[in-house]
């Protein structure tokens, strides 16, 4: 028989440590004398009090080691449960906020998507505002490093979790699960305290500059104002680009730089075909851009890096709205939002190495038409690929394409257009973030699409953010059979 007794009590400590990080938005609101201390301090005492009474409940005295089942139940559990939650400060602090928009915001935010049903933002308590950048910080590497602590006190090795959350480890390169959680989070953690400085340095408020800088490490998107970055300077907004293509990377490819392994940081193929993908598309649309419509070259450059290294990096801030540019810059976009950032980051997206293999794979079909009496193997980065690695890829690409065009459906069902639909879909299954399509364009959010339409969305989310077969192992008959 399944054991669920091990999930539930990792989930409830997990749901504990959630509720104690409502402490910052409470601290927020009490500085500010805000009225919506209140909510704050409600939502964190239910959060709290849940996962203290389940964690007490499903403790066992003698803990044994998640099975591969377990552990696909448990990484599922955490982004469905933390979302349910993480949305108590929505449904108590934010004016008129359903149970269906909270969710939806707080899946946004732990899924670091970057949607958002709230119009005027900038209205909103700073203790919610603090919330929505932290879900986005939690959910670029925050709550798997909470559960990655957690494992090892249960004598769990923590690699199984690793797994099942797509992380790469790159040989792992340290001994134990824990240890490659710290020096990440050392990382992450770094990176977000120089985002923010530099915002700070360029001309931002403290508080906005906190808020951004932990959006923007994340590749999480929510910002404090509705107009988003195109509220702040020039130099803001290149700066915004930096650390958001940093935050696009993979991690432990930053440990090792800080470890004097900066070879191993420049010669991955995966940085070096992100950086060269992106600056093609950003070259061509500059040209397309400077070529058929007016505006200052600075201007216009500017604004082509900052939004298409938003979308490509999953981040979903913007300066202005692509589907102005015209049809091309739009096809532009579409292909580099599905490419999305590095595997081993917090973006999502197919990833740049799941289309280095893909095209890998056709570039020798292709050879093979020419010499079929030749014995031709796929490689990455020189080394040979295999069917262990080709088949369940190939699986994860079809599946994807076949999920984001079903998605698109369910949400024109409910009302919407077939283009904002599929954008819609794109942008969540993708954790893209980035609103586009008629519908959302007259506020710039998805708050217009009907509660059908968000739920999809929100479901779509948490496919894109768990890989899709995270999540579609858990209907199978067989996964259930002991």
């Amino acid at each position: 028989m399944f054991d669920l007794g091990p999930v539930l009590h990792l989930l409830g400590l997990i749901l504990l440590v959630l509720g104690l990080t409502m402490l910052g938005p409470v601290a927020m609101d009490l500085y500010d004398g805000s009225d919506n201390i209140r909510p704050m301090l409600r939502a964190m005492i239910e959060t709290s009090l849940f996962g203290l009474l389940l964690a007490l409940a499903s403790k066992t005295d003698s803990p044994r080691p998640l099975t591969l089942r377990q552990a696909y139940v448990l990484t599922a559990g955490i982004w469905v449960l933390v979302p349910a939650f993480g949305a108590l400060p929505f449904m108590h602090g934010a004016p008129n906020a359903t149970f269906t928009d909270a969710y939806f915001e707080a899946m946004s935010g732990i899924t670091t998507t970057g949607y958002t049903v709230f119009t005027k933002i900038e209205t909103l308590p700073r203790g919610v505002l603090l919330w929505r950048a932290m879900l986005n910080w939690m959910g670029g590497l925050g709550i798997a490093f909470v559960a990655m602590i957690f494992l090892p006190v249960m004598r769990v090795g923590g690699m199984r979790y690793f797994q099942t959350e797509g992380f790469d480890t790159l040989g792992k390169v340290l001994p134990r699960a824990r240890d490659i959680a710290i020096i990440l989070l050392e990382v992450y953690s770094t990176l977000t305290f120089l985002c923010a400085l530099t915002y700070l340095m360029c001309g931002m408020p403290m508080f906005d500059a906190l808020i951004h800088s932990l959006a923007t490490i994340a590749t999480g998107g929510f910002g404090s104002y509705d107009a988003s970055f195109a509220k702040w300077s020039p130099a803001v907004q290149y700066a915004g680009v930096v650390f958001m293509i940093l935050g696009a990377m993979p991690y432990v490819r930053f440990f090792q730089l800080v470890n004097g392994q900066s070879r191993a940081f420049w010669r991955d193929p995966q940085i070096r075909a992100f950086l060269r993908w992106l600056l093609i598309a950003c070259t061509v649309v500059v040209a397309y851009r400077l070529w058929t419509q007016a505006g200052a070259p600075e201007g216009v450059i500017r604004e082509t890096l900052f939004n298409l290294t938003s979308i490509m990096t999953g981040t979903g801030f913007g300066t202005a709205s692509v589907d102005g540019w015209g049809p091309f810059p739009v096809t532009v976009a579409f292909l580099i939002g599905l490419i999305g950032g590095c595997t081993g980051s917090s973006s999502a997206g197919l990833s740049v190495f799941r289309v280095q293999v893909i095209f890998s794979v056709l570039r020798t079909a292709v050879r093979q038409l020419h010499a079929p009496n030749r014995v031709l193997v796929p490689r990455y980065d020189g080394k040979p690929l295999d069917e262990t690695t080709i088949g369940p890829l190939m699986q994860y690409v079809t599946a994807y394409i076949m999920t984001l065009g079903l998605c698109a459906v369910l949400i024109s069902l409910d009302g919407a257009d077939m283009s904002s639909a599929i954008f819609a879909s794109w942008g969540a299954l993708g954790n893209i973030g980035y609103a586009m399509g008629p519908l959302p364009s007259a506020t710039g959010t998805m708050a217009d699409f009907g509660d059908g339409a968000t739920w999809v969305m929100s479901l779509a989310m948490l496919l894109g953010r768990l890989g899709l077969l995270g999540i579609f192992v858990l209907f199978l008959p067989r996964f259930w059979q002991d």
